[in-house]
C-alpha cells in the first residue's frame, strides 16, 4: 500500500474517532409514566419530548398508578397536578394558592421522589360554570358571587369525577347531582335544573354562552398546576433542566388547544412535539 493511501486511511480513522467522541450515546431511554387519561398522556408526551429535545432518549409508558410506578422504578418521571398530589399525601390541607400548594406538596412527597418546577401559567383546576343569566342576576362573574348566593344552590358534575371541592369558601355545597357527561350537565344548566356545574379551567368544548366563574385572589379553590415528579438522584442535571423548562413555556390556553387536538383524534406524541417545536426550550 502506498504511503499516501496509508496516510489517508489513518486520517479517515482519526476523523471517525473524533466524531464518535463528540457524539456520546444518549444512554438508556427514560420512561415517562401516565395513566391512559388523554390529558395525562398528552402531558407525559410533552415531558418526553422535552427530554428528547435535549438529546435524551425518552418514551411514554401507560401505567395504572404513576406514583407506584415511580416508587418501583418502572418509570423515572411522571406528570402530576400539585393540588391532587397534596390531597393524596396531606388531605384536609388549607393551602389554596399555587405557591402555597406547591410548597406544601414538596414537603409531603415520599422519600425518594422529587418535584420539578410547576407551571405558573398553566393549570387545570375545578371551576364552576353558570349561565349568563345567573351571572347577570348575581352581578358578578367571580366565584365569590356564588358564596354570596349559597342558599338554595343546585350543583352538578360529571359522574365519577373525583377530588371536587365540597365547599367554596364559607359555602358548603349541597350533594352533587351527577350526569353521564358534560353535554348532559350543560343542558341541565341551561334548563335551570341546576344552578352551577363543575368543569375544569382547561376543559375543551366549553359552550360560549356559559360563564366560568373566575377564582380571583385570594383563591377559593385549591390550585392545580402541572408539575413533573421524578425519582431522586436518577436524573442528571441536564435532564432535570429539560423537564423544568416546560414550566416556563406552557400556559392554560396552549394546554386547551393541545387537548382539543387530541380530542379530535390526533396522536398525543405528535401534538406535543409539534407544540414544542413552536415553543423551543432553552431560550
Amino acid at each position: 500500500m502506498r504511503p499516501t493511501m496509508i496516510r489517508r486511511l489513518v486520517l479517515g480513522l482519526l476523523a471517525l474517532a473524533v466524531v464518535a467522541c463528540g457524539s456520546p450515546s444518549p444512554g438508556p431511554s427514560l420512561a415517562v409514566g401516565a395513566t391512559a387519561d388523554p390529558e395525562m398522556a398528552l402531558l407525559a408526551n410533552l415531558y418526553a419530548a422535552a427530554l428528547r429535545s435535549y438529546g435524551n432518549a425518552a418514551n411514554v409508558q401507560t401505567v395504572d398508578d404513576p406514583l407506584k410506578a415511580l416508587d418501583s422504578g418502572t418509570v423515572s418521571v411522571a406528570p402530576e397536578f400539585t393540588g391532587r398530589l397534596l390531597q393524596t399525601f396531606a388531605p384536609g390541607t388549607t393551602a389554596r394558592s399555587d405557591s402555597q400548594v406547591y410548597r406544601a406538596m414538596v414537603g409531603v412527597l415520599p422519600e425518594g421522589l422529587a418535584a420539578g418546577d410547576y407551571t405558573t401559567g398553566a393549570e387545570d383546576k375545578p371551576a364552576l360554570v353558570v349561565t349568563d343569566a345567573t351571572a347577570t342576576a348575581w352581578g358578578s362573574r367571580d366565584l365569590a358571587a356564588l358564596v354570596s348566593h349559597c342558599a338554595g344552590l343546585g350543583v352538578g358534575s360529571v359522574a365519577h369525577e373525583r377530588g371536587l371541592p365540597t365547599a367554596v369558601g364559607t359555602c358548603t355545597l349541597p350533594p352533587l347531582r351527577e350526569f353521564p357527561d358534560q353535554a348532559t350537565m350543560f343542558a341541565a344548566l341551561r334548563a335551570g335544573d341546576i344552578t352551577a356545574g363543575w368543569t375544569g379551567t382547561a376543559e375543551v368544548g366549553m359552550p360560549s354562552e356559559l360563564v366560568v366563574l373566575a377564582d380571583r385572589k385570594p383563591t377559593l379553590v385549591m390550585a392545580e398546576n402541572i408539575v413533573p415528579i421524578y425519582r431522586r438522584n436518577e436524573l442528571n442535571e441536564q435532564q432535570v433542566r429539560a423537564i423544568n423548562e416546560v414550566a416556563g413555556v406552557l400556559d392554560t390556553g396552549s394546554l386547551v388547544d393541545m387537548r382539543q387536538h387530541v380530542a379530535e383524534g390526533r396522536d398525543p406524541r405528535s401534538v406535543a412535539e409539534d407544540w414544542l417545536s413552536q415553543h423551543p426550550l432553552g431560550r
